[in-house]
C-alpha cells in the first residue's frame, strides 16, 4: 500500500516506472472505480516513463473526506498528490470523472498539463441532472453492492471476462456511499464547454465504440472543439474502455505520447 499526507488526508497511489528523462504520466479514474482500474496502464506506460494512478479522497487507500468535495476540489487534491511526489508537470490521462477532473485541473493550472487523454468523458452530459437525480435517488434506496451489481452491465462488454467482471463490482462495492453521492455531482453536473477553445496542448480522445453511459457523440464534441484534438474509437468496448481492451487502449495512448506529443514540443522548441 502506497501512500502520502496531503493536508489533513492520506491518499492512495499506485506507482511503477522512474525514467528521469521522459514526463511522467497520471491517471485518474472514474466515479466507480480506484486506482486499480489502471493497473494495466500503469504497468505498461511505466515502461517507458514514471507512471502513477492516485485514489481521490474515499476512494481505494485513500482516507475519507470530511466534508463533500467538488470538482475544483478534487482537482487541487491532485496537484498536491503530485507536488507531495515531486511531479511538477505530466501527462494527465482520465477516463469518465477522470477525463473530468483533468479539463479542470487544466483550468487551474495549464502550465503543468504537457498533454491531455481524456477517455470514455465529455464536455457537458447532455442528460446530466437526469443522472444525477436517478442516481443519488437509487443509491439511497439500496446498497452500493446492489447498486454496483446492476451497473457493470454498462460498465464492460456482456463478454468480459468474469474476473474483471468480479473485480469491477468488488472495487465499486467498497465506495462509500457518501463519497459516492459527491462524485456523481461533480462529474454529471459538470460543463466545460468554455475551456475548450483554450486548451493548447496535444489531446487524445478515447472512448469505446459501445459505451451507453458517455457516449461516442459525448467524444466527438470534444475532440471537434479541442484545437488539433485526435479522435480515437475503440471497437469492441465499453465504458470502461480501458478494461475491455486494454492493449489497444495502451498502445493508443504510446503513439499519441510519441507521436503528437514530443512532435508539438520539438516544433515548439525550434520556434
Amino acid at each position: 500500500m502506497n501512500v502520502i499526507k496531503v493536508g489533513d488526508l492520506k491518499i492512495g497511489y499506485n506507482e511503477a516506472g522512474n525514467d528521469g528523462k521522459s514526463l511522467p504520466i497520471i491517471f485518474l479514474h472514474g466515479v466507480g472505480s480506484d486506482k486499480s482500474v489502471w493497473d494495466e496502464q500503469v504497468d505498461y506506460l511505466s515502461k517507458s516513463r514514471r507512471a502513477v494512478a492516485f485514489d481521490y479522497a474515499g476512494y481505494g487507500e485513500s482516507d475519507l473526506s470530511p466534508k463533500d468535495l467538488t470538482r475544483e476540489e478534487i482537482a487541487r487534491l491532485v496537484f498536491a498528490s503530485m507536488d507531495a511526489l515531486k511531479i511538477e508537470n505530466a501527462h494527465v490521462c482520465g477516463l469518465s470523472l477522470g477525463g473530468v477532473i483533468a479539463l479542470e485541473m487544466f483550468k487551474q493550472s495549464p502550465e503543468r498539463i504537457k498533454s491531455l487523454i481524456l477517455a470514455d468523458s465529455f464536455v457537458k452530459h447532455t442528460k446530466g441532472d437526469e443522472i444525477i437525480e436517478r442516481t443519488s435517488s437509487l443509491v439511497e434506496k439500496i446498497t452500493i453492492r446492489k447498486f454496483a451489481e446492476q451497473r457493470v452491465e454498462l460498465l464492460l462488454m456482456t463478454d468480459a471476462p468474469k474476473s474483471i467482471r468480479n473485480k469491477v463490482v468488488e472495487t465499486f462495492s467498497k465506495i462509500h456511499k457518501q463519497t459516492f453521492q459527491w462524485a456523481t455531482r461533480a462529474v454529471w453536473a459538470a460543463d466545460y464547454r468554455n475551456l475548450l477553445p483554450s486548451i493548447n496542448v496535444p489531446t487524445l480522445v478515447l472512448v469505446g465504440e459501445h459505451d451507453r453511459i458517455t457516449p461516442p457523440e459525448l467524444s466527438k464534441e470534444l475532440a471537434e472543439n479541442i484545437r488539433n484534438a485526435k479522435l480515437e474509437i475503440i471497437k469492441n468496448a465499453s465504458h470502461l474502455s480501458n478494461l475491455d481492451q486494454p492493449q489497444i487502449f495502451n498502445d493508443l495512448i504510446e503513439k499519441f505520447i510519441k507521436n503528437s506529443y514530443e512532435t508539438h514540443y520539438k516544433i515548439a522548441d525550434r520556434n
